[in-house]
């Protein structure tokens, strides 16, 4: 019997979550003191699964734990992690180690917050190990559920009860659309399993894979903020409190890309070529349109959220090459736009917190008071445009060679989205950080305490570390690459 590292990492905050909620409400320190040592051991534990699979081969599934759940459904407790999970799970140790650590201050609540922040990383780490298709599921909607309280709750008051129940509504009807889609797989195999390892296996007809593929694959883009079902992302990000945001943009969004690859593409090869043009067609449209949208944002906040619809676009345009290129890429561009973007949210929110404004022209001076959250939003905004050095190039610059093999006119018009991401993000540096600061913040604005620059300066150290030395990520990625290509026979 191997070591149940996998399992242990998806229980960790499912059980801390649990333990936060039996303290007293006024135990406020030791309620932050779990917390913070419950997402201490699970980053710990990621990073050694992460380090493990780099040092073990760059081959297959690994650290696999099985166990008949429901056999008589051909329902098992099926976990392990490929070169395209492996970073994942590291991401989500990280967004809910910094996470925690930018929350710390939290006053209304921290326990009952703490305790359905876990539990949402608990489903978080499940989906990114599942190997069963009904397990998969169910962490799924573990992970989506707690989003609802955690936004009406400790949301931005003016908007969070609307955006709440946009979130929950966008989702739920997603992911019951890709439940159709995943029964239909189990009932069509014939092979009485929800074990994905073996209806990769199943042999469906090109008929069936080109009908089921879409609704698999939108139903799960739908959190992953593909156009036309983005609408809920930016509302949900920019009305959730920052932790949220952090998990929201870095981490949610990449639940449901990495879920449409593992059950859209890799179940439905067939399908996924005959689709791949829709696919292209709305990610592109979704590149150049966040770009543009986060471009005449007022609102710092909205902003952030628009850019994380782009990128993510980058993502899904990557998904649709079916070419080693693009989905390398795209793996990459998951982690890296996961750091990048729970960055920006946790700048932004120290920001808000302070100054209690996100109108972009009301702020400035921040960078001579706020010099470390200055410089942790200059390195996010390098990445997000893509420059060389940082993982946003690591990750953008083989999604585009990839698109450019398939469809030059699509990588030429999607590469609009470089230029007018590099216009925001230096105007919005120039403006909040740069230019003297209004009469009426003088002397109310005061730096970040140590706990947010540890969290800023983790986040930026992957960034640069990614962007400087490609190597500690590329080889992972594609290997987990090789095994899709494998399933799409070589396509």
């Amino acid at each position: 019997m191997t070591f149940p590292i996998l399992s242990i990492i998806v229980f960790t905050p499912l059980v801390a979550g649990m333990l936060i909620l039996l303290f007293p409400a006024e135990r406020k320190t030791e309620v932050r003191v779990t917390a913070l040592a419950a997402a201490t051991f699970a980053l710990f534990l990621s990073g050694w699964v992460y380090v493990q699979y780099l040092i073990n081969n760059l081959t297959g599934y690994q650290f696999q734990e099985y166990v008949d759940w429901l056999p008589a459904l051909g329902i098992g407790y099926h976990v392990g992690v490929d070169g395209m999970s492996t970073p994942l799970v590291l991401l989500t140790g990280v967004v809910m180690f910094t996470g925690v650590l930018i929350s710390w201050g939290i006053e209304d609540r921290p326990r009952e917050f703490f305790a359905f922040l876990f539990i949402l990383a608990g489903g978080v780490f499940g989906v990114f190990v599942s190997l069963d298709l009904f397990q998969l599921f169910f962490f799924y909607e573990i992970a989506v559920f707690p989003m609802y309280l955690l936004i009406a709750i400790w949301g931005w008051v003016k908007t969070r009860e609307y955006a709440a129940m946009k979130l929950t509504l966008y989702l739920f009807v997603g992911s019951v659309v890709s439940l159709v889609g995943a029964l239909a797989m189990y009932w069509t195999s014939g092979m009485h399993t929800f074990d994905m390892l073996q209806l990769e296996r199943a042999g469906f007809t090109p008929e069936f894979q080109r009908i089921w593929f879409l609704p698999v694959f939108l139903g799960f883009a739908v959190l992953g903020g593909i156009w036309p079902f983005h609408n809920w992302s930016p509302d949900g990000h920019v009305a959730a409190p920052t932790a949220v945001s952090m998990f929201h943009a870095g981490v949610l969004m990449k639940l449901g890309a990495f879920a449409a690859l593992r059950v859209g593409i890799m179940l439905l090869p067939e399908g996924a070529k005959y689709w791949s043009w829709l696919i292209m067609a709305f990610a592109a449209i979704a590149v150049v349109y966040g770009a543009f949208i986060a471009f005449v944002q007022t609102d710092f906040k909205y902003m952030v959220g628009f850019s994380s619809v782009s990128h993510m676009g980058l993502v899904m345009l990557g998904f649709s090459t079916l070419n080693s290129q693009g989905l390398l890429g795209s793996g990459v561009q998951m982690f890296s736009h996961g750091v990048m973007t729970a960055l920006f949210f946790a700048v932004v929110g120290m920001i808000y917190d302070r100054a209690h404004t996100r109108e972009i022209p009301e702020l400035g001076g921040m960078a001579k008071v706020m010099p470390f959250a200055a410089i942790g939003f200059i390195i996010g905004g390098l990445v997000s445009m893509g420059m060389p050095g940082f993982s946003g190039f690591v990750a953008e610059f083989p999604i585009f060679m990839g698109v450019w093999h398939v469809q030059p006119w699509v990588a030429i018009v999607a590469s609009i989205s470089i230029v007018i991401t590099a216009a925001y993000i230096m105007r919005n540096i120039r403006d909040v950080f740069f230019r003297p600061m209004p009469e009426h913040l003088e002397g109310h604005i005061h730096d970040v305490n140590v706990l947010d620059k540890i969290a800023i300066v983790l986040l930026c150290l992957l960034m640069v570390g990614l962007g400087m030395i490609p190597s500690l990520m590329v080889p992972m990625v594609q290997s987990g690459v090789d095994n899709i290509l494998r399933l799409l026979g070589g396509a």
